[in-house]
């Protein structure tokens, strides 16, 4: 039974309740966690405070940098288990899972390095001042996650704020919890002071809920849909705090005529297969410029057909997709664009031997897709891509900022000057050249515009989103 970690205890919820996990390559429950509430964050969160009076408290960045260190050494060590547990979990073929443990132990590794490497400033003021701006942790960050990369998201979330030196109440998602819960006792074992991380599981609108709008919390971040991002962040806003917001995307793969097709197609496919397309900067559009728009879109066909799902042990493109739900969801998307008269251009397989009650689509290629169809414009977070023609730079920019959302454009062509002007001209946070993605890409700001949501994760930047500036006036006469 997986249980809540807090102020550094195993613990059950004071409901006595429990939620079943459930494996997705077969819909079968092989475990329970349990079903926080409002009292259970209210305990995690009073640990979270009293931590930054105690040990916590008194370590330097350097001290705790060392922590996090630590823990990416015990999480490389125990790759094989971790990833095992990740794939069973959220139904990821083994080897996306074991990239999933790398880059949990890189942030851990990248954070801890830098966790003494955030300086402050002296300002030139008047002679008889000494002015200087340091930077402190908030204190107590609320961190919401979701289900896709439940262990590169604790990574992304969670290390740099502890390397800032706030203590963290942590909501994973209850369809996939178990690799930060496993995390915790890594933590403890890598020398983190009782109180400074606590887990509590639960549901989104029970646990979550009660988490964004504790009264003793100084900071949010959350990654999942718009909808309940709003209410993050209304909840933020009632509170005067500030929130990081993760919320998805609708993201454009643009293609010229220059391009290197052959290089171009490989990315194109493995950017929305990646975890069956649950995937919050998956290049879902592909926008093809037409004079290549035939030749092109056969090779992508050729490859799409090959793309399989298959349960995590089979390793293929996909595995199944999170729960039921999400299964049905995408299924719409599918059905509705058929219903349309939208062309199926390829269609990938399910494995044949694949347990029967699991949530398994096949990838699926549609196109040309009409600018305005709901494929164009919103999230799927499946395996399914919408091709659409364009027919010169101009209209390939408006068509790749013509969606709510802002995450990432990839732009393949070998036109330096096109390169550079396309890249300004996208209203998004990354910007991919003759590539798509950075496998975990730890050292890059990453974030959103629009729908997508504000702040920056990743990076050094996410340092100075988990950190408070104070400005510090000395009068010391002449």
């Amino acid at each position: 039974m997986a249980q809540h970690f807090i102020n550094g205890q195993w613990v059950r919820s004071t409901s006595g309740q429990t939620l079943p996990v459930i494996d997705p390559s077969t819909g079968e429950s092989f475990d329970t966690l349990e079903r926080g509430n409002a009292q259970d964050i209210d305990k995690a969160v009073g640990a979270a405070r009293a931590a930054l009076s105690g040990p916590w408290a008194k370590l330097t960045a350097t001290e705790r940098g060392r922590i996090l260190v630590r823990m990416s050494q015990l999480i490389l060590e125990r790759q094989e288990e971790l990833a095992l547990l990740e794939s069973r979990d959220t139904g990821k073929p083994m080897s996306q899972a074991r990239n999933d443990i790398v880059v949990a132990a890189r942030y851990c590794e990248f954070y801890g390095g830098a966790a003494d490497k955030v300086h402050g400033q002296q300002i030139p003021y008047m002679n008889d001042f000494h002015v200087v701006v340091i930077r402190e942790p908030y204190g107590v960050t609320a961190h919401i996650l979701p289900w896709n990369y439940p262990a590169q998201m604790f990574g992304r979330s969670v290390v740099p704020s502890l390397a800032m030196g706030n203590a963290v109440v942590l909501k994973p998602s209850e369809d996939a919890c178990l690799s930060p819960l496993a995390f915790c006792d890594i933590a403890r074992e890598a020398g983190l002071p009782d109180g400074a991380l606590n887990v509590v599981t639960g549901l989104g609108e029970e646990a979550g809920d009660a988490l964004s709008k504790h009264r003793d919390i100084d900071f949010i971040t959350f990654t999942g849909s718009p909808e309940v991002g709003t209410l993050i962040q209304k909840a933020a806003a009632e509170r005067t705090i500030k929130c990081v917001l993760e919320l998805g995307g609708k993201s454009p793969q643009i293609v010229f005529e220059d391009a290197d097709l052959e290089r171009a197609a490989t990315f194109v496919i493995k950017a929305i297969t990646q975890n069956a397309g649950q995937t919050c900067s998956a290049g879902s559009r592909l926008l093809v410029q037409r004079s290549i728009y035939d030749r092109f879109i056969g090779m992508v066909v050729e490859r799409f057909k090959q793309s399989s799902a298959g349960s995590p042990a089979m390793d293929r493109d996909c595995g199944p997709l999170i729960n039921a739900g999400q299964k049905q969801r995408v299924e719409g998307f599918i059905r509705r664009a058929v219903d349309s008269g939208i062309p199926v251009l390829a269609q990938g397989s399910v494995v044949a031997d694949v347990p029967t009650g699991g949530y398994y689509v096949a990838p699926t290629l549609f196109g040309p897709v009409p600018r305005d169809h709901q494929l164009a414009c919103d999230e799927v977070f499946g395996p399914v891509l919408a091709a659409i023609p364009f027919d010169t730079e101009a209209d390939a920019i408006a068509l790749a900022n013509a969606t709510d959302f802002g995450l990432l454009a990839g732009i393949w062509t070998r036109d330096g000057g096109r390169q550079t002007r396309i890249a300004k001209q996208m209203h998004c946070g990354q910007v991919y050249i003759n590539c798509y993605g950075a496998g975990g890409g730890v050292e890059l700001p990453f974030g959103g515009v629009k729908r997508s949501g504000h702040g920056r994760e990743k990076g050094f930047l996410a340092l100075e989103e988990f950190c408070n500036v104070k400005t510090v006036v000395q009068y010391h006469g002449e």
